[in-house]
């Protein structure tokens, strides 16, 4: 192994899962910290579930994640992070990499959320969605992590002891060498700009023996040639049988592929209200599903900003996180024990509830379905799944994801 990853969230472990299996890489995606030998890789992605966990369980989850990665050989830790770098002022992005740095013994630390080609950018230390500042995207009425504040430099200085750095686009658009030494100046973390693919490549090749890096899936663009790897085909083959897709993501592009998707199949909408008063249960939904012609129907819980705040005011925010995360695990595993085997997931809870539910140890990475969504097969069985960020994808994606996961394109 070569490249080891420790994922805040199932969709990012994915997303970045792609990246470095599209550069060449054999990439196993890891659901949890195994308790085994992974089979041959170069490199594997650990996805956890604590962006949203409490500090001191991030933090102690990351660590045991990066020793069983050096244990097996990882050169090169990722700490793989959401592309609109979400996070409160407590973290946890700030304590984990603190304290990932200090196990690794690193003393400069390379910072860059950006993706591009999804539409993520950072310039002049502040991070952009498409034309828009972080704070203006939407991403400032997420229901658990809002980000109100685009200037990363704030944003990580709130959550570490450590001294925060900037790399500018104009050091970067230098080259490799001048990243390299603006990255010796100072024991930091370095918020490094990158309005391009390109950018990434440079930060990449910039980055080679080092230890340790922190962005979302676009930092791993330019690594794997650094220990000899090129990009080769894939061989999905597909899945066919029974579909669903399943979605908690509240975010304004998953909520465009519901309106979407709901012109051509039915649709479940599970209410936070319904959920906490179980007018609506998992067996009842997995009976919905069940009996619907079309093979591949959507159950989701994708209300808007006010409605979800509405819900957190009655219950408690915790309270609707866990409930609903708890009726989509339950809501996989019957589905599965029912002979579902395309699962397309939206949303990064959703998605890590989805994986536990269908009790996924490790996960083959296959063909694109999107910028950050690859196909994925579960333990070698007959299930294909796509666990897909809120953010990502156009307004087909439901319908594509889903012909993609059977084989049919």
């Amino acid at each position: 192994m070569r490249i080891g990853v420790v994922a805040d969230d199932f969709t990012g472990a994915s997303d970045i899962a792609l990246t470095l299996a599209e550069a060449g890489m054999k990439t196993l995606l890891l659901a949890g910290i195994p308790d085994r030998q992974p089979p041959d890789c170069d490199a594997a992605v650990i996805s956890l579930k604590s962006r949203t966990a409490p500090v001191a369980e991030a933090v102690a989850q990351s660590l045991k994640a990066c020793g069983w990665l050096t244990a097996q050989g990882a050169e090169q830790i990722i700490f793989k992070v959401c592309s609109t770098f979400d996070s409160t002022d407590k973290g946890n992005i700030g304590p984990v990499l603190e304290a990932l740095a200090e196990r690794l013994d690193e003393t400069s630390v390379i910072v860059c959320p950006a993706f591009p080609e999804n539409g993520r950018s950072v310039y002049q230390g502040h991070l952009f969605v498409a034309d828009r500042l972080l704070s203006e995207s939407g991403m400032q009425n997420h229901p658990l992590t809002p980000m109100t504040d685009p200037d990363l430099r704030r944003v990580l200085t709130r959550q570490t002891g450590w001294p925060v750095a900037h790399v500018p686009f104009r050091t970067v658009s230098s080259g490799p060498a001048a990243v390299a030494a603006a990255l010796e100046a100072q024991k930091a973390m370095f918020i490094v700009d990158a309005i391009q693919d390109d950018d990434l490549y440079t930060i990449g090749t910039a980055a080679k023996g080092r230890k340790l890096l922190c962005g979302g899936s676009g930092i791993a663009l330019g690594l794997p040639a650094n220990f000899g790897f090129r990009p080769g085909p894939s061989t999905w083959a597909g899945v066919p049988g029974r579909g669903v897709v399943l979605s908690g993501s509240c975010s304004l592009a998953t909520r465009a592929q519901i309106s979407s998707y709901t012109q051509s199949a039915p649709s479940l909408e599970l209410s936070a209200d319904d959920i906490m008063n179980g007018t609506h249960t998992a067996e009842s939904a997995a009976d919905w599903v069940m009996t619907q012609a079309h093979d591949a129907p959507l159950v989701y819980s994708s209300a808007e900003p006010a409605t979800v705040k509405a819900a957190q005011d009655r219950y408690g925010q915790s309270v609707v996180a866990e409930r609903i995360e708890g009726l989509f695990h339950d809501l996989a595993a019957q589905l599965v024990r029912r002979g579902v085997t395309r699962i397309v997931s939206a949303g990064g809870e959703t998605s890590g509830a989805v994986v536990k539910g269908i009790e996924a140890r490790t996960l083959g990475v296959g063909v694109r379905l999107a910028a950050g969504v690859p196909a994925l097969r579960v333990d070698n069985r007959a299930l294909a799944i796509a666990l897909k960020s809120g953010n990502f994808g156009d307004e087909d994606f439901f319908a594509t994801a889903m012909a993609r996961l059977a084989g049919d394109q």
